[in-house]
């Protein structure tokens, strides 16, 4: 771990917001534990990966430019999602172009910018987290997370450490689960059938816990599991990690 406490601006994200803070307090809880000083800056907006997505690049860069005004002077920034890390790691700079002040700011952001299991894992070394959560569980690799910022082995290695978790490994996990952002609204018929089978595969394990680290991916497994009875109960990986057990599983009532 680094000899001094790093100041962490905590990048919130739209999804955890507006629907499951309980991710949010989880990664706070997660930082603080590994010897972070944690801020969550009241400016910072989406990360833009919408409109970028969408093809809008001038709305994508105006909302890079506020966030990089936002997230100014932390050691780092860190985001419980492979997908808005993805967004500003290597996106960002795609944004602007190279010799610009707005470039550099960009490049500069994306190299102090980590997801959160990646972070705690590769900055804070941390190997273990204290916490209990009785699962039997499954994991889904999360497009964003794992190509673009090659996150793997890290959520595992966590997941192992906490008492009470049994990893189950579904086939497939690195397939995507037909969210994709706004690919579930323009193509919701394809969406579908890929998210058929992510849930046969889910269902194969015996898992009664699906745990990912992208809040979009969550809440499109959890959509349908719940519309189609299944008991299979759906967590971001910072509530187990953090142990929360007492936030109702994604798509439950709170």
């Amino acid at each position: 771990m680094p000899e001094k406490s790093p100041r962490v601006g905590l990048f919130v994200t739209c999804l955890v917001d507006l629907f499951r803070p309980s991710v949010g307090f989880a990664a706070v809880k997660l930082l603080e534990d590994a010897g972070c000083r944690v801020e969550v800056p009241e400016a910072q907006t989406c990360c833009g990966q919408p409109a970028f997505n969408s093809g809008d690049k001038a709305d994508a860069a105006a909302i890079a430019r506020n966030v990089i005004a936002a997230f100014k002077g932390f050691d780092f920034v860190v985001a419980p999602s492979g997908s808005c890390g993805g967004m500003i790691v290597k996106h960002y700079p795609e944004l602007f172009e190279p010799g610009s002040a707005d470039h550099a700011a960009a490049v500069e952001l994306a190299g102090r910018t980590h997801e959160l299991v990646s972070f705690l894992t590769r900055v804070m070394k941390v190997d273990r987290v204290e916490a209990s959560f009785p699962a039997r569980a499954t994991y889904h690799d999360s497009c964003s997370g794992l190509r673009e910022l090659g996150i793997k082995a890290e959520p595992r290695k966590l997941l192992a450490s906490v008492e009470g978790v049994s990893l189950r490994e579904m086939t497939d996990a690195e397939v995507c689960c037909g969210f994709g952002g706004t690919f579930c609204v323009k193509y919701p018929g394809i969406s579908d059938k890929m998210l058929e089978k992510k849930l046969k595969h889910i269902h194969a394990t015996g898992a009664d816990t699906l745990i990912a680290g992208d809040l979009g991916c969550l809440m499109n497994m959890a959509g349908k599991l719940k519309r189609e009875g299944s008991p299979v109960k759906v967590r971001h990986i910072a509530e187990v990690l953090a142990g929360d057990k007492a936030t109702p599983p994604i798509a439950e009532a709170e």
